[in-house]
């Protein structure tokens, strides 16, 4: 059961790196940037890849309508997300620390993966929200107006993960240094979890 404690506590603490490394990255690449723009997202706000490429982004955004790129202050989320994580990482430690000393079971482990899980979905669909009114909700007075071959007008929502076309820019959407050390940890947890119950199992076949 140590074993399992000193892995959750590891795990757990992985989710700090999400303070200093991002979370996720969209890059858009097209034949008139022979250097890509990009946006680094954190979870207290996003970041220009470049130091200019906020700025040119969001001037590339005011001719087809989008709106520009919020600052930490424009989205609830910035503020919450890292207290989130914050206690996340706190409950985790304490987990892990009970754990070591016996004071509770290996299931708490699962419990804080599972809870972990959630909140990360959440976060997801709350970022894909975003990343839908962003590329939707245009301004109609804007100077470039595209639409679908149908006639309705064209989204240019980022793709939450992977790859995706839009005009003649190539958008990536993957996760950053921050994102793979939180999976890192959640796996770390899960981990931690079935070595526990393996300990478990050990000392009630004994």
């Amino acid at each position: 059961m140590k074993k399992a404690s000193f892995i959750m506590i590891i795990g757990s603490l992985l989710l700090l790196g999400l303070f200093k490394f991002p979370l996720w990255n969209i890059m858009l690449g097209a034949p008139q940037y022979p250097e890509p723009l990009g946006m680094n997202i954190y979870i207290n706000g996003i970041k220009g890849v470049s130091e200019f490429d906020l700025q040119n982004i969001d001037g590339l955004n005011h001719y087809i309508g989008m709106k520009t790129i919020p600052k930490p202050e424009e989205m609830w989320e910035f503020s919450v997300f890292p207290k989130v994580i914050l206690g996340m990482v706190i409950l985790g430690v304490i987990i892990g620390f009970l754990g070591y000393f016996n004071k509770l079971n290996y299931k708490f482990f699962l419990g804080w993966f599972l809870l972990m899980s959630v909140l990360g979905v959440l976060g997801m669909y709350d970022f894909n929200n975003w990343l839908i009114d962003y590329g939707s909700n245009l301004d109609p007075n804007a100077i470039i107006k595209v639409t679908n071959p149908d006639g309705t007008p064209m989204s240019y929502k980022p793709p939450l993960f992977g790859f995706q076309k839009l005009l003649n820019f190539d958008v990536t959407s993957l996760p950053h240094t921050g994102g793979y050390l939180m999976f890192v940890g959640m796996f770390l947890t899960l981990a931690a979890f079935w070595l526990g119950r393996k300990a478990s199992l050990k000392i009630t076949t004994h």
